[in-house]
């Protein structure tokens, strides 16, 4: 029998970025308005693939991370009102997650200085979730296999800001991580260039990366490459990216290098030779 999947999706919410994607210089613009009705439509899709799947959807907002649903706990007092004509479980998730990013959005207001986003921030949250609805309880030892137990969780990243090379130490301890909890990490980038640190967890969890080239075929991107369980990905043929960078931030400067100095001792990297290792 197929077994429950679950899913965290982390949502790249930087405004900046969305502005700019938005743009009609672009030669396929892409909103946060149409961006957040295609992704709607792959959470159903994921929700409707299996009754006992799991779904929880982060936000990386400019200096923080927040969770804006989960199907395993009620975020919010507001229950929508029942629709003859809607399914319930496909209303709560499209009017929670488009209420709390609504708010999200009006309480950040006007920034002189936009904060980089928490993705990391946010990656960790999914990652202590998975732990928690992974780890088998005490009390469920001997008990016949629940049918909603959690296997092969999988993390998806939706990003559109560039990299942040002062976080690549944290990145890669959570990829460590996803790589001890057995999480496939996959990465869709919506806007912008590619990004190496990402790129890099995608490879090492066994996961997908994707480059949007056609924006305005975001949904088709979201079903075909990621809507599919780990476990079935072995027969279709998903697609993988086909080069990645492995470069590295120095850890003096923070800047990503192509030829770095490595401590004998340590393993940091340095974009210059020293004397001393300044860790």
């Amino acid at each position: 029998m197929e077994k429950a999947s679950h899913l965290s999706v982390i949502v790249d919410l930087s405004p900046t970025q969305w502005h700019l994607s938005a743009q009609t210089s672009n030669q396929h613009p892409l909103s946060i308005e149409t961006f957040l009705s295609q992704l709607l439509a792959f959470l159903n899709a994921h929700i409707a693939s299996k009754h006992e799947n799991s779904l929880v959807v982060f936000g990386a907002l400019p200096g923080k991370s927040v969770m804006l649903y989960s199907s395993t706990e009620l975020l919010s007092d507001d229950v929508p009102s029942l629709d003859a004509n809607s399914y319930l479980p496909f209303k709560l998730v499209d009017s929670t997650v488009v209420q709390r990013i609504m708010n999200e959005f009006d309480a950040i207001g006007e920034l002189e200085e936009e904060p980089p986003c928490a993705l990391v921030g946010a990656v960790t949250k999914a990652l202590c979730y998975i732990n928690r609805i992974t780890h088998p309880s005490s009390t469920t030892a001997g008990v016949a296999e629940d049918p909603s137990v959690v296997h092969d969780p999988r993390i998806l990243i939706l990003s559109v800001s560039p990299d942040l090379s002062s976080s690549y130490i944290p990145i890669m301890n959570a990829i460590f991580s996803a790589q001890k909890l057995k999480v496939t990490i996959d990465v869709c980038k919506v806007y912008g260039p590619d990004t190496v640190f990402l790129q890099q967890a995608a490879h090492l969890t066994n996961g997908s990366y994707i480059y949007l080239e056609r924006r305005d075929a975001l949904l088709q991107y979201l079903i075909m490459s990621f809507l599919s369980p780990t476990p079935i990905r072995k027969i279709l043929a998903v697609p993988k990216q086909d080069k990645i960078d492995f470069r590295a931030a120095c850890f003096c400067h923070k800047n990503i290098v192509d030829i770095g100095f490595v401590c004998s001792v340590c393993l940091s990297i340095f974009c210059q030779p020293l004397p001393v290792c300044s860790t």
